[in-house]
């Protein structure tokens, strides 16, 4: 198979991370024979210094022209400490979901054996979680109008949502929950927000069309309190934009390490695969970041976007026998850290 893959490094440790999970596909189109042609672009912070445009009109249409996008991450302290900058790495972020048409972001929120010990929570609290955060990305409050009064004392964001954007992520999460353990959540705020009862209603009229789910209702702040108490009572969790981003992040902390979980956006004209974390400006140059969330993109990458799920689940194992082994950077280490680079080496060699 040939596969065009383009590549939107960004900011801070961004390119170091995204180097290895290159190597490996490397690897993985060395062994399966595939090819892989990357080709770069600029996002974020790089594109603003560079362009002044956080995601640039070239970056766009080699999106378009590709069959996925590996990212990064975006992010940088000057424009952080500058609340007042017109034009913001993040813009870079939501304008490339929206004009890729991003509207699901799905993340696997799975535990390591071997990392158990570094959850927040209890071992038999978190020994065995499953889950899948599925979260809308195309609307809400981050899109909806927005503004600020001329003398600065009054801002407003609104919350929109169509219909037709709440039974598309939905009709996805039905799809997960199919292929899981049949089991959705849906989160939401339906005793305060309009928008929540659209979403309430619009689940509960597509219900019936997949007798096979089991469905249940659970209010955000509920969510939030239950995802620590019993994360293994979850299976899919399908929720809109902000619940999403909140949830999602407070998830990935209880598996023991940020630096390991993956994260896909799916589109309607390409998908984008990236590490669930920032861009960690602290640690950029100095290859020390752990690598693996990102290499555990990619293998989402070649399973949703290639349909290659033998390729993806050895990059799984690979990803499994370093932390076995303890090929793993300081951040997760018990003995010896290793590189940013050598896990990435390590990574394709044992591929």
């Amino acid at each position: 198979m040939d596969c065009n893959i383009a590549v939107l490094a960004g900011d801070g440790i961004g390119p170091e991370i995204v180097e290895q999970a290159i190597k490996v596909l490397n690897a993985v189109g060395l062994k399966y024979k595939h090819t892989f042609k990357f080709t770069e672009a600029l996002v974020g912070a790089t594109a603003i210094d560079q362009v002044g445009d956080p995601f640039p009109e070239e970056t766009f249409q080699l999106c378009m022209n590709s069959d996925a996008v590996l990212f990064g991450a975006i992010g940088d302290p000057k424009y952080d400490n500058d609340p007042k900058a017109k034009v913001r790495p993040e813009q870079g972020l939501l304008a490339m979901r929206k004009k890729l048409g991003l509207y699901a972001n799905i993340r696997p929120v799975t535990t390591f054996p071997s990392l158990i010990h570094k959850s927040p929570l209890r071992k038999d609290l978190v020994e065995g979680a499953d889950f899948v955060v599925v979260r809308e990305l195309t609307g809400g409050i981050y899109f909806g109008e927005k503004g600020r009064s001329e003398d600065l004392t009054r801002a407003f964001d609104t919350c929109v949502y169509n219909k037709y954007e709440v039974e598309r992520i939905l009709e996805l999460a039905f799809e997960y929950a199919a292929k899981r353990n049949k089991r959705l959540t849906v989160v939401d705020k339906a005793n305060v927000l309009a928008t929540s009862r659209l979403w309430r209603e619009t689940a509960q009229e597509m219900t019936p069309s997949h007798p096979d789910i089991e469905v249940d209702y659970m209010f955000v702040d509920n969510a939030a309190m239950q995802i620590i108490q019993w994360p293994k009572k979850f299976d899919v969790m399908v929720t809109e934009n902000m619940f999403g981003d909140i949830l999602s992040d407070e998830a990935s902390v209880i598996t023991g390490s940020l630096g390991l979980l993956p994260s896909a956006s799916v589109g309607i004209h390409t998908s984008v695969f990236e590490p669930i974390h920032g861009s960690y400006p602290q640690a950029t140059g100095k290859d020390i970041a752990n690598p693996l969330a990102t290499v555990l993109s990619a293998a989402m990458l070649l399973e949703i976007s290639l349909d290659l799920t033998q390729e993806a689940q050895a990059i799984r194992d690979a990803v499994d026998r370093s932390m076995i082994e303890g090929v793993v950077t300081e951040d997760i280490s018990e003995g010896k850290a290793y590189k940013t680079s050598e896990v990435g080496d390590w990574l394709a060699a044992n591929l």
